[in-house]
């Protein structure tokens, strides 16, 4: 689908991937949880034993850093290689691994319900699978970027991955049923089969090259996970207008390390308790399905809106329903808890075929009314509701307010006020502002400055001397780098007389450079950030800190 020509990957990425950045971390989670899972329970363990955690713990660091060092371009040279190595290795076990094995066949009838039960959920898991893997997303952009064919990459890569998990299939087939593993569930497993099947027949000529064949998988995919996890994190970061990173470093953020510390934990947590693999790959076909339909839908061209919220709510429920028919087993539940996932995408399903809300009808009593004009919108009230409000300035909510009585000063030769004061009280309000927000701020300590970059005022009406005015002024909105302030004057006797806002940038004090918005300005104006912004504190947080700094 990438492939079309009219499709760019990495606009589309670029466009999707902060909204959907819970989705591609939680695949990469559960991704790099079953690997280590995997590779350490039904392989490493069987084989050495306690032992093995030595060797995980070096095969991971040096994956990683691979990943970390290496771009994409040296990556792919390298995967080749490993390819090579571990066709080799696999083939030298199964030529003396088949020989002395004494594996019967396993007919099909002998597989119980759960077999069928998990043919949907398997489909599903192939077929969104890699929309929520950065991993193809990097590898996406890149090919487009050579000017390669997607299509023709992945058909290739396509017949490459059937050839490896039909020779997984083969040495599978010559371990049979001999090894195997009760699970806490009470569930029969045959994943270590093949390490298990080595193990007690002590086949020696067949570990070397059991060993290359699982450190090469899993080591290209410790590699993988690294290189684009840390790729996809370093983009969103970026993009990212969230004040926290005025207090944590964006590479930190962008760092896979916690990504892989989660997982680590994840996967000895369940070989600790016992769990087969099937509960870390579930997730796949339930949990994250409507958040990938939706991902699937967005780049097909929906445009409805995606609630992360409700798609993985109802993604826990499948998961629950996948629960019930896995341990049970109900196969009927097992074949429905992904479609009950994909509940979640049905608003970007529909959008794709053509299905918009319905528009509001008129009122079908007079077809031929005439149409009223809405009715003249009312001054707003300004409200004093908190006690340093009723002095000459304080918060009130989210605006500050500054009370003030214009005299003779502040007019000109007609008698009204001059149009420069107007901006002279909101700079007077800002910097009344910038007191209680910032009152330990002081210039001859400071390592940045506040400028001005841009200030704009929409004039109403006049105001006269002696009549009280209200400025009123807010943070109306913000990224890395620069802050909004809104601001309101308004007359208790003619209501509203203007508004308008300004933007302000922050510079170090040596060479003028531009700066994020520093931490002590972000520690003061967090209990004022817009409601809009995913940092804004509740009003009672708002209260207690503006009390603080009012003391």
């Amino acid at each position: 689908m990438l492939g079309a020509p009219q499709r760019n990957p990495a606009k589309i990425l670029a466009d999707v991937g902060s909204r959907y950045a819970l989705l591609f971390q939680l695949c990469q989670l559960f991704a790099f949880a079953i690997t280590v899972f995997g590779f350490a329970y039904y392989a490493w363990i069987p084989l050495f034993g306690t032992q093995a955690e030595l060797g995980l713990s070096v095969l991971i660091l040096a994956a990683c850093s691979i990943g970390h060092a290496l771009p994409l371009r040296r990556l792919k040279t390298l995967h080749a290689a490993y390819l090579v190595i571990g066709l080799i290795a696999a083939g030298v076990a199964l030529l003396r691994f088949w020989p002395a094995s004494q594996a019967a066949s396993l007919p099909l009838f002998a597989l119980d319900d759960r077999f069928t039960g998990l043919v949907v959920p398997t489909l599903v898991g192939f077929l969104l699978g890699p929309w929520m893997d950065v991993q193809h997303w990097q590898r996406a952009v890149e090919i487009r970027r050579e000017g390669a064919s997607l299509r023709l990459a992945y058909g290739v890569g396509a017949i490459l991955f059937f050839g490896l998990l039909s020779m997984n299939a083969l040495l599978a087939a010559a371990a049979g049923s001999a090894g195997s593993i009760v699970s806490a569930d009470g569930i029969t497993g045959l994943q270590p089969a093949v390490a298990l099947a080595i193990a007690r027949g002590h086949l020696d000529g067949v570990v070397l090259p059991f060993v290359v064949w699982t450190v090469i998988a899993a080591a290209s995919t410790f590699d993988s996970f690294y290189g684009a996890t840390r790729w996809f994190m370093t983009a969103v970061t970026a993009r990212s207008s969230s004040p926290l990173l005025a207090f944590i470093p964006a590479g930190l953020i962008a760092s896979p390390v916690w990504i892989v510390f989660a997982a680590l934990a994840l996967a000895f947590a369940m070989i600790a308790a016992n769990l087969s693999m099937m509960y870390l790959m579930l997730p796949f076909a339930t949990l994250l399905v409507g958040a990938a339909g939706s991902l699937v839908g967005e780049t097909l061209g929906a445009r409805r809106p995606y609630d992360p919220v409700l798609s993985y709510m109802i993604g826990l429920t499948a998961a629950l329903i996948f629960l019930a028919g896995y341990v049970t087993p109900v196969p009927a539940f097992l074949a429905i808890a992904p479609l009950i996932g994909l509940i979640g995408a049905l608003p970007a399903i529909l959008d794709l075929f053509g299905w918009t809300a319905p528009q509001p009808v008129a009122s079908a009593t007079d077809p031929n009314a005439v149409p009223q004009a809405p009715a003249p919108i009312a001054a707003p009230v300004v409200t004093m509701a908190r006690e340093d409000a009723v002095m000459s300035h304080g918060f009130d909510g989210q605006w500050f307010v500054m009370r003030m009585i214009p005299t003779y000063d502040d007019t000109n030769s007609v008698g009204n006020v001059y149009f420069a004061n107007y901006v002279r009280w909101v700079g007077k309000t800002r910097e009344l502002f910038f007191n209680i927000c910032m009152p330990r701020f002081d210039l001859k300590t400071t390592s940045f400055y506040v400028l001005t970059k841009s200030f704009t005022h929409d004039f109403r009406r006049e105001a006269a001397e002696f009549e009280p005015i209200v400025v009123r002024l807010r943070i109306a909105n913000h990224n890395r780098k620069f802050v909004t302030l809104a601001h309101e004057i308004h007359s208790e006797r003619h209501g509203l007389l203007g508004r308008g806002e300004q933007s302000l940038m922050f510079v170090d004090t040596q060479l003028f450079r531009p700066l994020d918005i520093p931490r002590s300005i972000v520690e003061g104006f967090l209990p004022y950030w817009p409601k809009s912004s995913p940092h804004t504190v509740q009003p009672q947080q708002a209260a207690e800190s503006a009390a603080i700094g009012g003391r």
